[in-house]
């Protein structure tokens, strides 16, 4: 029973270890928030020349979407073609397993 006991405080000494090494690592991760300059500013700025050139979020989501769609097509079909070949596979082999027996 001591060792059972024992065992559990270990275990809960380990959890207790990582969650303290898992926050000092997102504490020194993320640093300290510093305001951008004039120059950085200028730079995030929005350009107008450049404005055809960027992709407008409606038209992003909606190809995105169709991506998607069309995975889940291909993968589906695909599903649908190994099944098919095994449903025919058992039928070629119950065929010959009868032929054989007769």
């Amino acid at each position: 029973m001591a060792f059972f006991l024992n065992k559990t405080s270990i275990a809960s000494h380990f959890r207790a270890h990582s969650q303290k090494t898992e926050d000092s690592l997102s504490l020194s991760r993320r640093g300290f928030h510093v305001e951008p300059g004039a120059r950085e500013k200028a730079l995030l700025a929005e350009d107008p020349s450049l404005k055809p050139f960027k992709s407008y979020k409606k038209s992003v989501k909606r190809l995105k979407r169709i991506g998607d769609v069309l995975t889940i097509v291909v993968v589906a079909g695909c599903c649908y073609e190994i099944y098919v070949k095994a449903v025919m596979r058992e039928e070629a082999r119950k065929k010959n397993e009868s032929e054989g027996s007769s």
